[in-house]
């Protein structure tokens, strides 16, 4: 069934439609909203993924962060129909300044259906704690500066080349930002493995729920 909407709402053509299908869309998109934060939970609803599959983007092996920036660029359409619909790409290196200083995020883009800026962060190795912070910083800066009044608080992914479930735990327990902590392929994942994820996590919950 969210599969037959999204292709409708979306009007996705049958090349587009056979990639989501491919790529076991809805698995990623029930895992990734079982694990943002609980402030990202009140303000969405499917409108993220974990993981974010670019076979796309024919990176080379030992590739840069800059190096997957600059990709998913040159790959901006299919990028956009990876994350989804109702994304307006703002602009990448976007500059930021607080205090006396420069800082220049990844990706933005403002969400039309959400109401507000989103932050996409690059990162080509595993989660670590620190990313977090940084992120939380570009996200306060963009809520100071940048968001409008009648805008939502801005939302932050942070894209990493894998994850430890429990570090990414801890780190968002006490996270007050609407973020989320994401991994990203290069290759398509086989479907019976994510449908084995969304499996476990189902069973996790209900654990947690009876204990």
């Amino acid at each position: 069934m969210y599969i037959t909407l999204s292709a409708i709402t979306e009007k996705w053509s049958v090349r587009d439609l056979e990639r989501q299908l491919n790529s076991a869309v809805f698995e990623r998109t029930v895992l990734a909203n079982k694990k943002v934060s609980t402030l990202l939970t009140q303000v969405s609803q499917n409108f993220f993924k974990d993981p974010y599959i670019f076979e796309f983007l024919d990176l080379p092996d030992g590739h840069s962060e800059s190096d997957l920036e600059k990709a998913l660029i040159l790959n901006l359409q299919k990028f956009i129909l990876e994350i989804g619909k109702g994304f307006t790409y703002m602009g990448n290196q976007y500059r930021l300044q607080v205090g006396n200083k420069d800082y220049y995020t990844d990706l933005l883009f403002y969400h039309r259906d959400l109401q507000c800026l989103v932050l996409f962060e690059l990162k080509i190795q595993e989660f670590e704690p620190e990313f977090l912070g940084k992120l939380n910083f570009y996200l306060e800066a963009l809520d100071r500066d940048i968001k409008r009044p009648f805008e939502n608080n801005s939302v932050g992914i942070l894209l990493c080349k894998g994850k430890d479930t429990e570090v990414v735990e801890y780190a968002m327990a006490r996270n007050t930002s609407p973020a989320m902590i994401a991994d990203y392929e290069t290759k398509l994942i086989s479907k019976k493995v994510l449908a084995n994820k969304l499996h476990q996590l189902v069973e996790q919950l209900s654990k947690e729920e009876n204990d």
